[in-house]
């Protein structure tokens, strides 16, 4: 064999190779977008079946304590900004409110034996409870998409090709302030 006809072997098999790791490179990125996509989705009816338990919370809660106006106004405005969040930083932003208004209208029915007692009340909570309990788990599985699919767009060689390719980083859905949750609500009566 001559020297020509090998290195232009070598040179095929070489673009051989690298165009089979940016096939299987691409494929794989758009499997991880698609997953994190599929994950974001999940999320969105989660809180969507909180949005859609709250109206029902309140009215129960305002039987009891119809003068916690402000209450109610924070829960609903909470609601508003749940639903019209668009992608992770809104809608962390929206959970941080949502979080505070709910601890505030459960702080609330404390103070109300009689709407303790309430087996509408106690369905609610009990909905809400599992809800929020769904939007946890829903929220880590979209976490963790997003952790793969960004660090598979990051890890070399993968970020020559990745960002060319139109794949960019996507957001974590994180509680954008700590300190908002971390604290119960202080009610005055």
């Amino acid at each position: 064999m001559s020297g020509g006809l090998i290195a232009t072997l070598i040179v095929v098999g070489v673009l051989v190779i690298l165009g089979v790791y940016v096939w299987a490179t691409y494929n794989s990125l758009v499997t991880l977008r698609v997953r994190v996509d599929e994950a974001w989705s999940d999320i969105t009816v989660q809180l969507k079946r909180r949005a859609d338990l709250i109206p029902s919370l309140i009215e129960t809660v305002k039987g009891y304590a119809a003068h916690e106006k402000s209450v109610f106004d924070s829960v609903t405005k909470a609601r508003a900004e749940t639903i019209s969040a668009q992608g992770p930083a809104e809608a962390s932003l929206a959970e941080n409110h949502m979080q505070s208004a709910l601890k505030s209208i459960f702080a609330v029915a404390e103070a109300y034996p009689q709407l303790q007692a309430s087996q509408n009340f106690l369905q609610l909570q009990s909905e809400l409870v599992d809800t929020e309990n769904k939007i946890q788990a829903s929220r880590r599985f979209f976490n963790g998409g997003v952790r793969e699919y960004n660090t598979k767009i990051q890890v070399f060689p993968n970020t020559i090709f990745a960002r060319g390719m139109g794949f960019t980083e996507r957001d974590f859905f994180e509680v954008a302030d700590i300190a908002a949750i971390s604290e119960p609500p202080r009610i005055q009566f």
